[in-house]
């Protein structure tokens, strides 16, 4: 008998962020088979209410991307453990009062998500 191994909630893990111009159902399917090819597929997947989300999870299973078995599950609460990762981002961001362009936006929130990885060791 071994000890539990903590969940990637539990231990903290980032498991990916994703920054596009538009939320829709085309920048949900990048974020998701980004976030797969980094890490292994998975069991359930946590949504909030948007409906594009769980239009490209659908979206997925349907082209066979990813597996039928995969519990889709619709939590506010749940997904606010993931939202807490991004809380540094938004403490740097507010002095800064927004950022000029996309691509300016690209590169200092990559930077702060890199500084964060490291912080945490999974780098």
């Amino acid at each position: 008998m071994g000890l539990p191994v903590p969940s990637r909630r539990q231990s903290g893990q980032t498991v990916d962020f994703f920054l596009s111009r538009q939320r829709d159902i085309s920048a949900a399917k990048i974020f998701l088979r980004k976030a797969m090819k980094a890490q292994r597929v998975p069991t359930k997947v946590t949504l909030d209410a948007y409906a594009a989300s769980h239009r490209a999870v659908a979206d997925l299973k349907a082209d066979g991307e990813l597996s039928q078995r995969v519990v889709v599950r619709s939590s506010k609460y749940l997904n606010n453990l993931i939202e807490q990762d991004h809380r540094r981002i938004k403490q740097r961001l507010r002095p800064m009062l927004g950022l000029k362009s996309f691509e300016t936006a690209d590169i200092v929130i990559s930077g702060i998500e890199l500084a964060e990885k490291i912080k945490k060791g999974q780098f």
